[in-house]
């Protein structure tokens, strides 16, 4: 069997930067177990697999995975699969008001609304499919101070306080001071982790301050989850989806639209920028997006 594929970095307009992702056409004669040995061999992050929708009104179905197993919901493949998409299906119309990207996953039906400006990286933008949710879990700061290797006073500014939020992916969310504090933290101690972000099932921490490295950004993030395989994200939108859900409960903003840019990837070297806008009325998240742009770098065939 042989099957094509794409290679994207995803959530920059710079090749050789961003996120990497796989996406493997035409994948219906692939088995579940199929699937995952083949991201495996990538080793990303993440790996798309797309068939045929159900929904022939639907653009493709997609199932999404990690090394460490299948996800329901995942932003960048998300965004890097309706850009690929639309360059392949839609080039014509991606220009001027763009072309609607309908990918039927796990979590359900997600559209990408997919556009290009002359001389720009094309670019994706989804709303969420699910609205984030506090997880009520009983974490501790503790546990997460020494599984990062940080300073239980380094967690914690302003109202924001460690939480456990989900969009269709869990998250424990750790706030801290300063870009310095993130910078230094790691996977110092699993046995740590496990007690301080095990609870979410997916062991994962997405690490956030408001101090950034662009004036122009307005969060600097790191996301680490060595459960599912991936020791550290250069850029994760399903975070950035849960985050929306912090942001709105510590910070209290105003009615109206708000935009967020989330630089990660930096200590990586693959600087990455994620764009969240949220929806904001009476005082309660209505509606969110993350979007941000893709570039193809390589294509080949995986022969099995």
């Amino acid at each position: 069997m042989r099957f094509a594929y794409y290679r994207l970095d995803v959530f920059t307009e710079q090749k050789l930067a961003g996120n990497q992702l796989a996406v493997v056409l035409e994948a219906e004669r692939l088995s579940g177990d199929e699937m995952q040995a083949i991201t495996r061999e990538f080793n990303l992050s993440e790996t798309v697999f797309v068939t045929a929708p159900l929904d022939p009104a639907n653009t493709a179905a997609v199932r999404i995975f990690t090394p460490g197993g299948e996800l329901p919901f995942a932003g960048h493949p998300t965004v890097g699969t309706g850009v690929l998409l639309a360059m392949l299906h839609a080039s014509d119309h991606m220009n001027g008001q763009g072309v609607t990207i309908a990918l039927e996953e796990r979590i359900g039906l997600v559209k990408v609304e997919v556009s290009q400006r002359p001389g720009r990286a094309a670019r994706g933008v989804f709303g969420l499919p699910k609205l984030p949710e506090r997880l009520d879990l009983a974490l501790d700061a503790q546990a997460a101070a020494i599984a990062l290797g940080v300073p239980l006073e380094a967690i914690g500014f302003d109202a924001h306080e460690l939480s456990a939020w989900s969009a269709g992916v869990p998250f424990v969310m750790v706030p801290l001071k300063n870009r310095e504090l993130v910078m230094q933290a790691s996977v110092a101690d699993m046995a740590a982790w496990r007690r301080a972000f095990g609870a979410t099932g997916k062991g994962a921490a997405y690490l956030y301050t408001r101090e950034t490295v662009a004036p122009e950004h307005q969060v600097h993030a790191r996301m680490f989850s060595p459960v599912m395989g991936i020791v550290e994200d250069p850029a994760t939108g399903s975070a950035a989806a849960a985050f929306a859900g912090a942001a709105v409960a510590f910070e209290q903003p105003e009615d109206g639209l708000h935009q967020i840019v989330i630089e990660q990837g930096y200590e990586m070297g693959r600087p990455s920028q994620i764009v969240l806008d949220l929806d904001i009325e009476g005082g309660v998240l209505t509606g969110a997006r993350v979007g941000g742009a893709a570039v193809v770098v390589a294509s080949g065939t995986i022969e099995l």
